[in-house]
């Protein structure tokens, strides 16, 4: 969990709050538009009830998750289609980017264009998602719970595993679970910092400083588009290089 934790925090320094709150919303909005295609009630629909929780988490006004629900009813929501784009950065790094999108000659050429620029390349699909597992990811902050506590809560609510450090718990389940494990943990220990389905790689791939820094920058692109949802990897920065970066 350590080089997921660090990571996240670099990316939550990244950028002026505001731009990265508002980036943030039309990301839950779209995964909630595409969520609400399946039904708009919340009990039979678990990936609704999913982006519902990631919308109120992120104290994402009640309005705007109401009017993306009438229109879904209505029948007349966007159209966004799913895609996900596989490729390698720097230092031979796997990436997996999740993108919704309305255009996807567009998102296409933009996620290749940014692969690019940044010494990466991008492959077909299935060309590295082989090399990740894809699971159920709850985190929690480390002050939500004793490491014993959590590990013995996300047993008893059904969790593959558990792993805690100073930065957090990360609470992994297999897709299927992590529904129940989330309302589970929810009603024990509160809200989580974050919680989803991901894709948690098998081994990860060392990298060196000149890499590392042009992986952050590969990795601060793709976040910046607009079509992308999540960007996953299984880049290894080694600590010291890590605090380089960070100082």
């Amino acid at each position: 969990m350590a080089g997921h934790s660090k990571f996240k925090n670099i990316m939550h320094r990244k950028g002026a709050q505001d731009a990265k709150r508002a980036k943030k919303f039309t990301r839950l909005i779209k995964e909630l538009v595409v969520a609400a295609k399946s039904g708009t009630d919340p009990e039979a629909n678990p990936r609704l009830r999913t982006a519902l929780l990631a919308c109120r988490s992120a104290n994402m006004p009640k309005d705007n998750i109401e009017r993306v629900l009438k229109k879904a009813e209505g029948g007349d929501s966007e159209q966004y289609d799913e895609i996900r784009y596989e490729g390698y950065g720097p230092g031979g790094v796997a990436v997996i980017v999740e993108a919704l999108t309305d255009n996807r000659n567009r998102t296409a050429s933009e996620v290749r264009a940014t692969f690019g620029k940044f010494g990466g390349n991008l492959g077909e699909t299935g060309s590295v998602n082989f090399m990740f597992d894809r699971v159920g990811q709850i985190i929690y902050p480390a002050d939500a719970a004793g490491d014993e506590a959590m590990f013995e809560g996300a047993l008893e609510a059904g969790a593959d595993n558990v792993e805690s450090d100073e930065n957090g718990h990360e609470v992994t389940t297999a897709v299927e679970d992590f529904n129940a494990v989330r309302e589970a943990m929810e009603s024990k220990f509160g809200a989580p910092e974050e919680a989803g389905l991901t894709w948690k790689p098998q081994n990860t791939t060392p990298i060196n400083e000149d890499q590392a820094q042009t992986f952050m920058k590969l990795m601060d692109a793709l976040d910046d588009l607009d079509d992308v949802q999540s960007v996953s990897s299984n880049v290894d920065i080694p600590e010291d290089i890590m605090a380089k970066m960070n100082g």
